[in-house]
């Protein structure tokens, strides 16, 4: 457990009213000159002396170059660091270096190890230099994520806003910016709600008729609707009251059930608004008050001082700009206080809503404890938090418990927090949002997937099979499919895991080749000499994720001096070792077996032109992939890694023969099955062929006086008889035929799914239609396909306000949007279909008929276009016959002439 004795044993802070007793007894301890530290914004101050200068290696494990021996202290830009304050804090925390140190040595997997105080400053370890934005840098550690839930309890605020006419100008702008100041002070465990009030009293987002979660996209909404506020009429303090604590009093509706705070932004007032405290809050005073007058004014604010004061609040003034940020966070000292008093009850591990990582190094969650002042000051306790402590844990170091080697290519584990945000899911894309675990895997029933996240949420066991709908990687298909969702709580955490897995990975092949790996040893040059020749072999080279083997085993520059690499070290270790993965090498020795006897006794004895094939190839679970011939091997391209394969993934999860365009000629997939004792499994992995389309369209290309396409069950081009068609195989046929497709949509051959992209961010200009974009698209009318090409490949974007990361530094440029996906599969009503195509001022005949044991569909239509443009030559030689007028005016002799000069 991490080491806090220091803090119990070293506390120094006083309350605040002292403080300045105590910066004052601090000047004389502690000059500036004499407190050295690894200051980590050491750049933006060459002068400093104070500063030591360190040395730094590069460590993946961290993402960024580190130091061991040092900490690191990280100060806002907004505070004067030779304070005395801020130099009292530096040297009583100067202790946790050693108690960092010897936390990372008693556990070498811990990551960044930092202390936020409340102070401001923040000492990390191990020690590297500030990553500082390109605009200014506003990091304060006290509006994290992890030191607001570690520093209170959660809230439920109301923030009221006056907008009468006394507030106009530079006070009502302060005031804006102080509101959204606060909104940042929340967390996703928050609750809130802003209302501005004159004579009345009414919430900023008309919507918001209750509390609301402090998640991102709201805060965004209120930051957006405090901007409109105007300022106009008297000031009426028992209005905004009323709604305030009606706000915080209504239990119908999802809320923290902790801290209730209103929050009073305005510039002064006369009445103290007693008998509405008396109505609500007393005598309990369940509800605190917290007051700020805000810009230059002569007012009376001992009414505010009083109505803070008497319902366990403060009061605070905010004069300039310069006073905002301080005095929008100081209530949390406060909210802090209880937690003190309560003791060791209170010291508890909390762990943190996932968030980006400040320093680099990407997704984490963080374990947090608070920090208290165990001090006496005469015959009282010190009620003050002198900050948090925080340890983070990446979460890839989640999913390296659960390789998903060990999982199948189509299995996964996902987890949410208690808000039922994703902490993982295959999904989340890091660099862009969170959502809700609702939406992340949206496919599902959601009467389900509510019952599932309830469950989940609760802490709950369970399980349940679901029928649903899966997109492919490349997100150009859906497959309808089977799967098993399992989900339990995470001990001593409020998160819970979610395991999903397809029927057939329920249940795998365990190889036991411990007298293989014995034999490996004693006969390895002629087994190296055996795996190397006739065939190439492409073993995987994702090690850091999927598949590390061995400990010792690096990235080679080739797949030919990885395999050299693996074989040497299996004669070096025993079959014992704990060097390697044992269950992983004997499925790679068994896999590769297999494969080896499906090469020289199958493959080598087939003439690949008869059949028209330009290569085969396996992959297997082991992470085995076998190519032959050679020369087709060397210029593989698709990726080495059978999990992470599209086709592979894809290929698991339907039956039959699956065609898809490759970048030479189409490939053809099908999946092994393996029954054992009754039990479906495909273990051993996935055979596929690469056809070459030449030899099939030279055929069909000798029927010209029809079209006749082949398309797969996503609507995408794989073969056509036409010529000018051939460019296009690969393209949705949309636009390739746009009239055929809207009627193989409109008859009932292809289903339409729609998805939301709810982690998309977008460019502030209009996308590129190119072919490498996604498919989005409604179907309204045949002028839509006509006019923008909407079957084709097109973003439909909906610019909606959703949970993104305020501090993402991944996105700039970009904004937060949905865009909508749109995949098509066929229906299961029949196999064929006559249908009689009316296109208005034509009509053609086309026949569709499913190809049995694949996911093929082959079309035959007439040639007749729906629109034919008319040749005006011809026209002009073939004109219709018209008549003339009865009667022409074209001349008169007495009509004036014009005169010569």
């Amino acid at each position: 457990m991490w080491r806090t004795s220091v803090f119990e044993s070293s506390g120094s802070r006083t309350d605040l009213k002292q403080q300045i007793f105590v910066s004052l007894f601090c000047v004389c301890l502690f000059q500036e000159e004499n407190i050295e530290y690894y200051n980590s914004k050491d750049g933006e101050d060459i002068d400093s002396q104070m500063s030591l200068k360190l040395e730094f290696v590069y460590d993946p494990n961290f993402k960024n170059h580190v130091n061991y021996s040092h900490t690191a202290v990280q100060i806002p830009t907004d505070i004067y660091k030779g304070a005395p304050v801020i130099l009292n804090e530096l040297n009583w925390t100067q202790a946790l270096e050693r108690v960092f140190i010897e936390n990372s040595r008693d556990d070498p997997s811990l990551l960044w190890q930092a202390f936020g105080s409340a102070t401001g400053v923040t000492r990390y370890y191990p020690a590297a230099p500030w990553r500082a934005p390109d605009k200014i840098d506003l990091y304060d550690v006290r509006r994290r994520p992890w030191y607001i839930q570690g520093a209170s309890s959660p809230k439920d605020m109301v923030i009221l806003v006056d907008v009468s006419g006394s507030v106009s100008g530079l006070t009502l702008k302060l005031i804006k910016a102080s509101v959204m100041e606060m909104l940042d002070t929340l967390s996703d465990d928050d609750y809130v709600n802003v209302a501005r009030f004159n004579e009345k009293a009414e919430a900023v987002v008309p919507c918001f008729k209750h509390l609301v979660q402090a998640n991102v996209r709201n805060k965004k909404i209120f930051k957006e609707a405090v901007q409109q506020m105007q300022a106009k009429g008297t000031t009426d303090y028992k209005s905004g009251f009323h709604f305030a604590f009606n706000q915080l009093l209504n239990t119908n509706v999802p809320r923290a059930n902790c801290n209730k705070i209103i929050m009073l932004f305005t510039d002064g007032g006369e009445d103290r608004a007693q008998d509405i405290f008396e109505q609500y809050n007393w005598p309990n005073k369940t509800v605190r008050v917290f007051t700020f007058s805000v810009g230059q004014h002569n007012y009376d604010v001992t009414p505010l001082q009083w109505i803070a004061c008497a319902n366990k609040g403060y009061y605070f003034e905010i004069r300039s700009i310069c006073a905002i940020r301080i005095n929008t966070q100081e209530y949390l000292d406060v909210l802090g206080r209880p937690m003190v008093l309560a003791g060791r009850s209170a010291k508890q591990v909390q762990w943190t809503n996932v968030y980006q990582d400040a320093l680099g190094l990407g997704l984490v969650v963080t374990g947090t404890m608070p920090v208290f002042n165990l001090t006496v000051d005469g015959n009282s306790q010190n009620q003050l938090i002198l900050g948090v402590m925080g340890v983070d844990v990446h979460l890839d170091e989640l999913k390296r418990l659960t390789p998903q080697y060990k999982l199948g290519a189509n299995g996964y584990i996902f987890a949410i927090d208690p808000n039922g945000y994703v902490l993982m899911h295959p999904n989340l894309q890091p660099r862009v949002r969170l959502r809700f675990f609702i939406r992340s895997i949206r496919n599902h029933s959601t009467i389900t997937l509510i019952c599932i996240r309830r469950q989940m949420i609760d802490g709950r066991s369970g399980e349940m099979t679901i029928k649903t709908l899966i997109k492919s990687m490349d997100e150009r298909y859906i497959d309808e499919v089977t799967r098993m969702y399992s989900w339990t709580a995470i001990n001593d955490t409020d998160y819970s895991l979610g395991l999903v897995l397809p029927p057939y990975s329920e249940y795998y092949i365990q190889a036991d080749l411990s007298d293989v790996m014995l034999q490996l040893q004693f006969s390895a040059a002629e087994l190296i000499l055996c795996v190397l020749c006739r065939c190439m072999v492409i073993l995987s080279l994702s090690l850091s994720m999927y598949r590390e083997y061995c400990k010792r085993l690096q990235m080679a520059e080739n797949n030919t001096q990885f395999l050299a690499d693996f074989l040497s070290l299996m004669v070096e270790i025993s079959p014992e070792s704990e060097d390697c993965d044992q269950g992983l090498i004997h499925n790679l020795i068994l896999d590769s077996g297999i494969l080896w006897n499906l090469a020289t006794r199958v493959w080598q004895n087939k003439d690949l032109n008869t059949y028209g094939f330009l290569a085969l190839f396996a992959s297997t679970n082991g992470g085995v992939t076998r190519v032959y011939p050679n020369i087709a091997a060397e210029s593989w391209d698709e990726d080495p890694e059978p999990l992470n394969s599209n086709f592979y993934r894809r290929t698991l999860d339907n039956k039959g023969y699956i065609f898809r365009n490759g970048t030479v000629g189409i490939l053809v997939t099908t999946a092994v099955e393996v029954v054992i004792g009754g039990k479906t499994m495909k273990p051993a992995g996935v055979f596929l062929q690469i056809v070459s389309a030449d030899l099939v369209l030279n055929v069909v290309v000798m029927f010209q006086d029809l079209l006749c396409y082949l398309i797969d069950d996503g609507g995408f081009l794989v073969m056509s008889n036409q010529r000018d068609h051939w460019k296009k195989v690969g393209l949705f046929f949309g636009e390739v035929d746009p009239y055929l497709m809207f009627a193989l949509y409109n008859n009932s051959i292809y289903a339409r799914h729609q998805t939301f992209q709810y982690q998309s961010a977008c460019e502030p200009m209009a996308s590129s239609h190119t072919g490498a974009a996604h498919r989005g698209f409604y179907v309204p009318s045949i002028a839509d396909f006509l006019t923008v090409n909407i079957l084709g490949l097109h973003y439909a974007h909906l610019c909606l306000l959703e949970d993104v990361w305020a501090e993402s530094s991944d996105t700039k440029g970009s904004s937060s949007c949905v865009t909508v996906h749109s995949q098509f599969y066929f229906t299961n009503t029949t196999n064929s279909f006559n249908v009689l195509q009316d296109c208005g001022n034509c009509s053609r005949l086309f026949h569709a008929k499913r190809i049995e044991n694949t996911n093929l569909l082959f079309v035959v239509a007439e040639t007749l276009p729906c629109t034919q443009e008319e040749n005006p030559c011809e026209v002009l030689n073939s004109a219709r016959y018209r008549k003339g007028p009865d009667k022409c005016f074209d001349y008169n002799s007495e009509v004036k002439l014009c005169l010569l000069l």
